[in-house]
């Protein structure tokens, strides 16, 4: 149990139930108390302040605690506790009085009404509280969950995770069809704290096309679990004198579609990507000579693409223009 009135600093991480950075949900219970009131931004961390010093005068004692369902056990652990004046300040912003970081946390204040906010990783939950000279205890119901995403390749392939990436974004669209970001390049693996509901997550493997997109539903009190499947590989690029041969350095490199849209460009002897599957032109310049090659990605099958400098594989760099 946490005691007095503290200047917020760092989460702890590692042995809370699921580790992200915070931000502002309200809950249901006390919304109405505090429609049209403004919030400080919940990742930029103010100072304690107030009109008289919390140290001195007649204080009441007041305990919080959060859960993450309604008569679900105690957070006891990874919370950042956030007392604010309900009045805002010339700023629009409601004044900071007290913060904390654990888990139930006792906060010693003069006796009065205050909004008290609760964030557990993304999850969050804010309250009306009135302060007594009597003690009193609140309880914060959070009504979160967790998300824990990963990838395979067909077959169930695991894929490196450090080629892998996820990005959770809102689950319902505005109007011009955009969904808000809400965290970015989220490792493998790795739990993320939610409120309950459904979130759109976008999982990138590489850095070209391959891009899975799902809704995945959130429950309270629940750690899901999802597992996409990606349809691509990674695929390897040599220019070489002969099949077999060495590679070529100072070869530029271009991936085009099937219909021929430039997808992407690299620099080396060697060029390495992930693809979706498909069909591809690959285009390698070497000084004054360009050479292509067609080829197709199987999905789960990595592989080396060799262009062969030879006449064959030469096209004219003037071919097309006018």
């Amino acid at each position: 149990m946490l005691r007095g009135s503290f200047r917020l600093f760092a989460p702890i991480l590692a042995v809370a139930l699921f580790a992200v950075q915070p931000a502002a949900v309200f809950a249901q219970d006390g919304a109405a108390a505090i429609d049209g009131l403004s919030l400080p931004g919940i990742s930029s961390f103010a100072s304690p302040r107030g009109d008289e010093p919390l140290a001195t005068g007649a204080l009441g004692e007041i305990t919080l605690t959060a859960q993450l369902t309604d008569k679900g056990s105690d957070i006891g652990r990874g919370l950042v506790w956030r007392v604010f004046r309900p009045e805002a300040g010339p700023d629009g912003k409601l004044p900071l009085v007290a913060s904390a970081l654990g888990g139930t946390s006792m906060f010693q204040l003069p006796p009065g009404s205050y909004l008290v906010h609760a964030s557990y990783g993304r999850a969050g939950a804010t309250k009306r509280i009135t302060v007594g000279k009597q003690g009193k205890r609140e309880s914060l119901v959070l009504d979160a969950g967790g998300l824990k995403l990963d990838a395979v390749l067909s077959g169930g392939v695991r894929i490196p995770p450090a080629k892998l990436k996820f990005s959770i974004f809102e689950g319902d669209s505005t109007s011009d069809g955009e969904r808000a970001l809400i965290i970015p390049n989220v490792a493998p693996n790795s739990v993320v704290r939610l409120n309950s509901g459904t979130y759109h997550v976008v999982s990138t493997y590489g850095s070209v096309n391959a891009v899975i997109r799902s809704d995945i539903r959130v429950e309270a009190g629940k750690l899901t679990e999802a597992t996409v499947e990606h349809r691509a590989a990674d695929v390897t690029f040599k220019l070489v004198r002969e099949a077999g041969g060495e590679a070529i350095a100072d070869t530029s490199w271009s991936v085009l579609t099937e219909s021929g849209d430039p997808l992407r460009e690299a620099v080396g002897a060697f060029a390495s990507m992930v693809l979706s599957e498909g069909d591809y032109t690959i285009i390698a310049k070497n000084r004054d000579r360009i050479y292509q090659r067609d080829f197709t990605v199987v999905a789960g099958r990595n592989q080396d693409v060799e262009v062969v400098a030879s006449e064959d594989a030469a096209i004219d760099p003037n071919e097309g223009a006018d």
